[in-house]
């Protein structure tokens, strides 16, 4: 090409942008309808991002509280839940200074409250904080923590906060906790030094050792040491000169792979939910587009005659769309990490409570912004192009006629209405086949694209099937000329659809949740209190229980901590009648029980079979099975239901459990008792064998559990509220561009004597009618959406098998809410645009 053709396309390419962006200058509207899209597209998408990365982040750089992480974790031999302290002291006599002992348990306050109470080397955890803060270079670093080491010295009781916490409890500076070891004391006064929330403490209370020992009623004990020295040397030391003596075990870290993967399924949750949202915000920008051309296709084709190359238009729209991508994904990513800062607290709340993770505080990253410009502009002209390309490329003598949008409208309702046929087909023949909960999410996530692309000429044909039932004269051109609404309106109705469908799918797997929860955790407590006293105490709770006349049953539960394949599990033992009221089975083998108590069948959870593809008669072993004794694996007798344990579960009899060798003394003990059990509890802690603390009746435990399950699933409705949120916006964009749009045809009817208010009216049917019809659209897609999470998400990700109820009132609930929105959405603009006059709308036209 010659320099001559370059500098005319140059021109005209610059010539087409400036008289875009002088359009826009003139009809702001437009531009705010793209721009709208996109920034609430890429804002909650950004927040979950930032969110989620963050998260996994700090699994990788977790460290001990106000210390580093830690190389080696020394922790209770098996069988034991705490360790002497005189490890730690060896471990320091021997030169090992980089160590931190810490213990750390539940204590109850002034209230009646439990609190998680941290216990560390405070002197330790400081001089190990400043260390890896002088040896950090990047910016990040935090700087060194100040605690009043003069008051630490001096004895005084003093707590450690994170800043958002102390002034949520202890407003005041004091914090009152129950003595456990003076009962005529009551409660012991703590001073509260608040911590800045970048130290990661998130709830929990960090108290010296010595004085956490006293508030957890645990002298002389540790729950583990951290180690901080490279590993290997550390091992060939401890093991060379037998520190341990028996009495711990040595792990090493594992850079939080293992939190990683535990989280795997929530964070996946929230990815998908975040994606749905940067769905429903495209659909919206996607219709500022579309308006846009549609009230500028004469400038186009004035354009195009004139003799500007089509192939410049063209390129002038591409560039106007990536001017208000980064226009928009710049204000979106902004706000996007204001909303990452209000969803952070719920996260952590959900995480610390579900997996003892704490999250360290967000930091953003450029990366995010450049990945949120580029996936836009991808979809965005992706969305685009076919119809830049048709709007540049058809015949100018009838570029600009009604008859033709409408007849090529239809055409693409038609393809859209066929590509959704295929895909849900494709999806329905593959999704028997899906076995991870990976592949599954895909196919739903084709499932929730497939969906939108239905409405449009499901709506069209509803619409003109029903347009014979009204009477003539106005009515009939309503339900006349709705037909030609369902075009502007399609793509504001299909985000509705998706978020509608959203909705009804999660209301239908939190409902059923909550049902399966309560009634499992009805056969799953069958005693009236649990405790978790020191071992060295259950002997003699036992013996006081006994004594009592009210108790009518005690019962043991016997825990050791193993793997199997690198997943946490828990080898659990009890009394018989006790296993047999809380073992929910799922499925058993002929004579389990028999088989059972015998020691020749165990039962697993029902994650661990879903994750690994165990069924019954397969056979199974853990890594202290194996090790403690020479018999073959142990075969699978039954499988149980088990909900919201993060550890898999396997369950063996107590002449298995005595043939293994493993630890005689029991770690928990529950009673069921015949009177009010606030009695019982007040009798064990006057025996001063047990605190209150490690003590959960059956009520309160049930009361933490619902409670855990609600902020389990708060963030996720939390989403699912912001996208119908997001979908309501853009049902408003629609209708504020749509009356606009059609000031003449209602000047037509207003000249023809038709009053402003009976516009108004007939107006509001119109767009009420449709969002009706998506609604009732909305409810069975909705359900077989809620089907394949429940059935397979749920099933394939977090091994909880789920019975499906129908929640027919959260269901109106959600349509009510939807026609309440839109109303309000259709009612302002359609109120706007009809106040002006409209024969001086009328006279525009014809000009």
């Amino acid at each position: 090409m010659s320099n001559q053709a370059q500098d005319i396309t140059v021109k005209q390419w610059l010539l087409s942008l400036k008289i875009f962006f002088a359009h826009y200058r003139h009809s702001p509207l437009q531009a705010g309808a793209i721009l709208l899209g996109i920034l609430l597209a890429v804002t909650l998408l950004i927040g979950v991002k930032s969110t989620n990365e963050n998260a996994v982040r700090s699994y990788s750089e977790a460290t001990e509280l106000l210390s580093q992480r830690a190389s080696l974790l020394i922790t209770p031999a098996a069988g034991q839940q705490l360790i002497n302290e005189q490890v730690y002291f060896r471990l320091r006599q021997s030169g090992i200074s980089n160590a931190l002992a810490v213990i750390n348990g539940l204590a109850v306050d002034d209230k009646g409250r439990r609190w998680q109470i941290q216990g560390s080397d405070l002197f330790a955890a400081v001089n190990l904080q400043n260390h890896s803060s002088e040896a950090q270079t990047n910016t990040n670093s935090k700087t060194p923590i100040n605690i009043p080491l003069d008051k630490l010295l001096a004895g005084s009781n003093v707590l450690l906060m994170s800043q958002s916490l102390a002034d949520n409890i202890a407003k005041d500076g004091w914090f009152y906790l129950q003595n456990p070891q003076d009962k005529a004391a009551n409660t012991i006064k703590l001073e509260v030094i608040s911590v800045d929330d970048d130290y990661g403490l998130g709830n929990a209370i960090v108290a010296d050792i010595s004085l956490a020992q006293i508030l957890l009623d645990q002298p002389n004990k540790l729950s583990y040491i951290a180690l901080f020295d490279p590993a290997e040397p550390l091992i060939e030391q401890i093991n060379s000169q037998n520190l341990l003596q028996q009495q711990a075990s040595i792990t090493e870290q594992d850079q939080g792979q293992a939190l990683q993967e535990l989280t795997r399924s929530f964070h996946l949750n929230l990815n998908a939910m975040s994606m749905l949202a940067f769905v429903v915000g495209l659909f919206i920008a996607y219709n500022g587009v579309r308006y846009s051309l549609m009230k500028r296709q004469k400038l186009l084709v004035q354009l195009l005659q004139l003799g500007i190359n089509k192939h410049n238009v063209m390129l002038a729209l591409v560039a106007e769309l990536i001017v208000l991508v980064i226009i928009g994904a710049s204000l979106g990513f902004i706000l996007g990490l204001q909303l990452s800062v209000w969803l952070q607290p719920m996260v952590a709340m959900t995480l610390e409570q579900l997996y003892g993770a704490r999250l360290m505080p967000g930091n953003w990253q450029w990366q995010w912004f450049a990945q949120a410009i580029v996936l836009t502009l991808f979809a965005g002209l992706l969305a685009c192009l076919p119809l830049y390309r048709q709007l540049t490329q058809q015949p100018l003598a009838r570029a600009g006629t009604k008859h033709n949008q409408a007849s090529s409208l239809l055409v693409t309702q038609r393809w859209l209405f066929a590509i959704a046929i295929v895909a849900l087909t494709i999806c329905a023949a593959l999704f028997p086949f899906t076995e991870q909960y990976q592949f599954s999410l895909a196919l739903m996530g084709i499932v929730i694209v497939a969906i939108p692309l239905l409405l449009p000429l499901t709506l069209h044909y509803v619409s003109s099937s029903l347009a014979k039932y009204f009477p003539a004269g106005l009515w009939q051109y309503m339900m006349a000329e709705t037909k030609e609404l369902i075009g502007p309106l399609s793509l504001a109705m299909m985000a509705m659809l998706l978020a509608l469908t959203a909705n009804i799918s999660m209301n239908t797997l939190v409902g059923s949740f909550e049902v399966t929860l309560k009634i499992w955790l009805e056969s799953r407590l069958h005693a009236d209190l649990y405790m978790r006293p020191s071992s060295e105490n259950i002997t003699d709770i036992a013996s006081f229980l006994e004594k009592q006349p009210k108790v009518t049953g005690i019962y043991s539960q016997w825990t050791v901590n193993s793997s199997y394949q690198n997943m946490p599990v828990e080898l659990v033992s009890r009394d018989l009648y006790s296993t047999k009221i809380v073992s929910s089975l799922k499925q058993q083998s002929d004579d389990f029980w028999a088989e059972f108590t015998q020691g020749n069948q165990l039962m697993i959870s029902e994650p661990i079979a879903i994750k690994y593809k165990l069924q019954i008669g397969d056979s199974f072993t853990l890594p202290i099975m194996s090790a403690k004794t020479n018999q073959h694996p142990v075969t699978i007798g039954a499988i149980f239901f088990d909900y919201g344990n993060p550890k898999g579960q396997v369950v063996i009899g107590n002449t298995l459990w005595q043939q293994l060798q493993l630890p005689k003394q029991a770690k928990s003990i529950a009673a069921s008792y015949d009177g009010d059990i606030n009695e019982l509890e007040q009798s064990l802690v006057n025996s001063k064998l047990i605190s209150t603390a490690q003590m959960y009746n059956q009520a309160k435990i049930k009361q933490q559990a619902i409670a855990m399950f609600k902020q389990t699933f708060s963030i996720t409705m939390v989403l699912n509220s912001l996208t119908l949120m997001v979908a309501a916006i853009g049902l408003f964009s629609a209708c504020l561009m749509l009356t606009q749009a059609r000031q003449a045809p209602l000047a037509k009817l207003y000249a023809l004597g038709v009053s402003k208010a009976r516009l108004r009216f007939m107006m509001f049917i119109q767009m009420q009618f449709i969002v009706l019809l998506t609604c009732l659209v909305a409810l069975p897609t909705g359900a077989v959406l809620g089907y394949l999470l429940i059935n397979k998400v749920t099933l394939q990700a977090f091994g909880w098998s789920i019975a499906m109820l129908w929640d027919w009132q959260a269901y109106a609930r959600v349509v009510l809410i939807a026609l309440s929105t839109s109303a309000v959405a259709i009612a302002i603009p359609l109120y706007w645009q009809t106040r002006k006059s409209l024969i001086h709308n009328l006279q525009q036209e014809a000009l």
